[in-house]
């Protein structure tokens, strides 16, 4: 699955890159000093995801975590502002992380990535173990403006919009 999902996902990225950098949300107008903690397991994901946040002027990738064990010490450790993490890692998946992240930092906003669609189901889920939001990586090309939702203090569960550059 890690192989069809580098395969789907790395295309599209140089074109969204292009986009991001161009088009950023007036969302968050103030230049912030933000910084990420990015898990996932597949390294490839890692660096473009860290490629697409840093656009983001002000926003740094202040670590990265490869299952959600890495991702829990790493949150303690750094303390980032936003957490991403990734559904499926091995050893400790993105909701089993959440949930022991959410018990120290539980104001720390966190978004659940995923090869999954967001369902009712998977949102709900989500929710429970402490993110306020969960994305698809087939639309991951929105996870800055998820990232800015989340650091507004809103949620972002929305379904898969037809209009949203695949990456």
């Amino acid at each position: 699955m890690k192989g069809i999902a580098t395969k789907t996902i790395v295309p599209g990225i140089i074109k969204v890159l292009g986009r991001v950098s161009q088009g950023r949300s007036k969302l968050l107008a103030v230049a912030m000093s933000i910084r990420v903690l990015i898990a996932d397991d597949d390294a490839a994901i890692r660096r473009l995801l860290r490629r697409l946040i840093e656009t983001h002027r002000g926003w740094t990738v202040c670590a990265d975590a490869r299952d959600g064990h890495e991702a829990v010490d790493k949150t303690e450790e750094l303390k980032p502002d936003v957490v991403v993490l990734d559904l499926a890692m091995p050893e400790m998946n993105g909701l089993q992380a959440a949930r022991e992240i959410s018990r120290n930092n539980p104001e720390l906003p966190m978004l659940l990535f995923t090869v999954q669609q967001v369902s009712k189901e998977l949102s709900y889920q989500a929710m429970n173990a402490g993110c306020r939001g969960a994305l698809s990586k087939n639309t991951g090309s929105e996870v800055v403006h998820a990232i800015e939702v989340l650091l507004s203090h809103q949620n972002f569960f929305q379904p898969i919009r037809s209009d949203a550059p695949v990456w």
